[in-house]
């Protein structure tokens, strides 16, 4: 049976991760946030087949490091990454087999698929806006979900990652053709909702997913585990690779 290490395990996502495994019938054989060492991390690194990390940015660093030293392949849930975090990761792809995803959830992962196939097929006549929510202890914003999606906007138009991203109405000025922009709220207990919005002249689409509780993130993240844990080789996978499996 696959063995689980939950990184961050105090926080609202690790406590919901150990609820899912436990009604999945999958093993945890431990867990870790800020008040262990060093020491401990390794040693739940080398105790576990598979980690999964939903702690926070600063941790990111040596819970990867901790991964690669004990060859254990590790889903990182974490948002809020930086360039930095980034190449962390690419570098510890080389050695292990590893997801980064900003996003757990099945239906956000189908999501994205749908966006980016709109994308392809609609002009740059359609504008698209990206609004999400989330509960008001959130701190990144926008939210990486959206970012991802805003991702597979622009993979759809062929532009790189960001290259389409306006962040910032507060300059004003008119709508630059092709450009994604973002609307960010935060209030009361919503664990996430999102929107993406295509729109031209008379009419539009709209895709979207509303998340009615942190269980399905979590249930996610034990799915994308359990495929990490089957002798993947070396690599940075996606949530994508988990659905099409």
């Amino acid at each position: 049976m696959t063995a689980i290490g939950i990184l961050g395990a105090a926080g609202r996502m690790g406590r919901a991760i150990a609820e899912a495994a436990r009604e999945a019938g999958v093993t945890v054989v431990g867990g870790i946030d800020r008040r262990h060492g060093a020491g401990e991390l390794a040693a739940l690194a080398a105790a576990s087949d598979v980690l999964i990390d939903f702690s926070v940015p600063d941790a990111l660093a040596a819970h990867v490091d901790a991964a690669v030293a004990a060859r254990t392949p590790i889903l990182v849930g974490t948002t809020g990454l930086a360039g930095d975090h980034h190449a962390t990761i690419d570098r510890a792809a080389l050695s292990i087999a590893l997801i980064q995803a900003a996003n757990t959830s099945l239906g956000v992962t189908l999501l994205a698929r749908l966006v980016r196939e709109a994308a392809s097929r609609l002009s740059e006549d359609w504008d698209i806006e990206i609004v999400e929510m989330h509960h008001r202890h959130k701190r990144d914003a926008p939210s990486g979900t959206a970012l991802l999606l805003g991702a597979s906007a622009s993979a759809g138009r062929g532009a790189a990652t960001g290259a389409l991203d306006r962040l910032d109405r507060g300059t004003g000025g008119a709508r630059e053709p092709g450009t994604i922009h973002y609307a960010s709220l935060r209030g009361g207990s919503v664990p996430g909702d999102h929107q993406v919005i295509f729109a031209t002249e008379g009419e539009r689409v709209e895709l979207g997913h509303r998340a009615e509780s942190r269980g399905i993130f979590a249930t996610g993240a034990i799915r994308a585990a359990l495929w990490l844990a089957g002798g993947r080789p070396p690599g940075r996978y996606t949530m994508d690779d988990v659905l099409a499996a």
